[in-house]
């Protein structure tokens, strides 16, 4: 069994595969990681794992995961399941990079166009060839209610529900239509654009607003919240044994 751990700001996600089944995810606090991953390896009988963004942990929690099971720390030198063609691929993010693998492994010989609707908002395409081009960041849902906030004298934080009619009666409803609308619009916007250059394109929907976002938009796509840790089985895969 392999362990694919992926590190947030604040959260971590461990999944457990067997092959290329999910048998078990753990969603914990980083500051838990290490008691979290041995109880992971004492339930399961895992050989190997690998991490993702390890620059949000310190170097002493990372020796002390190493100490726990072998890991592969996926970084810009990682044998990869496509060619990159990102001009600069030691600035390309480690979680774009495991999504573009799990999309080359999902959708072989394709066209995909992947969106991660978390924090940020980041649009990567790799072509049927196995190449990736690259793609745009964006600021999320919740980053645009924090700086509407922030970087002005009175509009208030918004928090984020399901009314978000066109027409906002009140201040609050306002900045919901205009931030939930405008994401909404810009993500349909871009995959037409995608789709105008390329007659055969499937789109993947990934990341914490996957199912909110999914019901807001108007184009056809494959919504899946565990996108990124079957990319990270799959690097895992061709890097434990080099």
């Amino acid at each position: 069994m392999k362990l694919a751990v992926d590190i947030g700001n604040t959260r971590g996600k461990a999944a457990v595969f067997e092959g290329d089944n999910l048998l078990e995810l753990v969603v914990f606090d980083k500051r838990k990681i290490i008691s979290e991953i041995k109880k992971i390896v004492k339930k399961f009988s895992v050989s190997s794992g690998i991490l993702s963004n390890v620059a949000t942990i310190s170097t002493l929690k990372r020796k002390k995961l190493q100490e726990i099971l072998p890991f592969v720390i996926l970084s810009s030198t990682s044998k990869l399941p496509f060619t990159n063609l990102y001009k600069t691929p030691k600035t390309l993010g480690v979680d774009r990079i495991a999504l573009v693998a799990s999309a080359v492994k999902q959708f072989p010989k394709k066209n995909v166009l992947i969106i991660d609707a978390g924090t940020c908002i980041t649009y990567d395409f790799v072509n049927d060839k196995a190449a990736y081009l690259g793609g745009a960041i964006s600021l999320g849902i919740q980053l645009r209610f924090k700086a509407l906030h922030a970087f002005t004298a009175n509009l208030p934080l918004v928090e984020l529900t399901d009314n978000n009619a066109l027409i906002g009666k009140n201040t609050t409803e306002s900045i919901a239509s205009g931030v939930v609308n405008g994401v909404a619009k810009e993500i349909d916007g871009i995959i037409d654009m995608y789709k105008k250059e390329n007659l055969h394109l499937t789109v993947v929907l990934t990341g914490g607003d996957t199912i909110f976002l999914s019901k807001q938009l108007k184009s056809s796509i494959f919504a899946t919240q565990n996108f990124l840790l079957q990319g990270l089985n799959e690097i895992l895969k061709l890097n434990e044994h080099k």
